[in-house]
């Protein structure tokens, strides 16, 4: 695959696939006012994924004859076919898990799409500008609630601990980078995602500290979800998902 199309399906992949345990979560939330606000999440999750679906049909363009668009990528993909980091893919489990994962993934997220504002790439430099105002909100509202969490009651705090613990071995692949990455950030198009790192633990140790959680040591990182090696629930996640797609294929609106 061309580099901008490989890197360009990732991260449409990273945002369709947290969107998708988001809308998971729909009724299961401590408060109605937090079902709202994970929809929302959800659905700008959403919009992201499909500007950048839309731009790698571009990138890819006829296919034997055929023109694929945001829905291909969406529904008519196998599930090893998909490059999502595995912190996305992650169950939901308890209101704890949920906000975890969101608060470790923005983090990443909103310097992210930050620095992409300045791709030479026209198209993801426009998706960065729209996406970081959304991440910005994102990150606000998970920071929020992992300090209500953490600083909260003895139940809460434990909770909140035990999913600092769970996902924090996931975190390490979001600043993987491979010969794809390479060949963009040499010519401006991507940013090393180390340069990241930085960033992204500022803001989560601070936070962990204002919800007096402890950062975890010496973790095995995991990893294989940018080259399709998914956990174990993600057949389940990715067949929810396409259900309706596959049972009636070619339909249309």
């Amino acid at each position: 695959m061309k580099p901008l199309l490989t890197y360009t399906l990732r991260q449409g992949d990273r945002a369709l696939i947290l969107a998708q345990r988001l809308l998971e979560t729909i009724t299961h939330a401590p408060e109605i006012e937090e079902d709202m606000a994970l929809s929302n999440l959800a659905l700008d999750l959403i919009g992201q994924a499909r500007a950048l679906y839309t731009y790698v049909a571009e990138i890819e363009g006829d296919i034997d004859g055929a023109v694929r668009d945001e829905n291909h990528y969406a529904y008519c993909r196998e599930q090893h076919e998909f490059q999502n980091p595995l912190l996305v893919e992650q169950p939901n489990g308890d209101f704890a898990q949920i906000i975890v994962r969101q608060f470790l993934h923005d983090a990443y997220a909103f310097p992210y799409w930050r620095v992409m504002q300045h791709s030479t790439d026209e198209t993801l430099a426009a998706i960065a500008a729209k996406s970081v105002k959304e991440t910005a909100y994102h990150l606000r509202h998970s920071r929020s609630w992992l300090v209500r969490l953490g600083d909260g009651t003895d139940e809460s705090h434990r909770r909140a601990q035990a999913a600092v613990d769970q996902m924090w071995r996931y975190t390490g692949e979001l600043f993987e980078t491979d010969e794809v990455e390479q060949a963009l950030v040499s010519a401006s198009i991507a940013f090393d995602p180390d340069e990241l790192r930085n960033t992204w633990l500022h803001t989560v140790a601070g936070t962990l500290t204002e919800a007096t959680l402890e950062m975890p040591d010496d973790v095995v990182m995991q990893n294989g979800g940018r080259s399709g090696r998914h956990s174990e629930s993600f057949s389940r996640l990715i067949g929810e998902l396409q259900v309706l797609a596959r049972a009636h294929p070619g339909a249309t609106w």
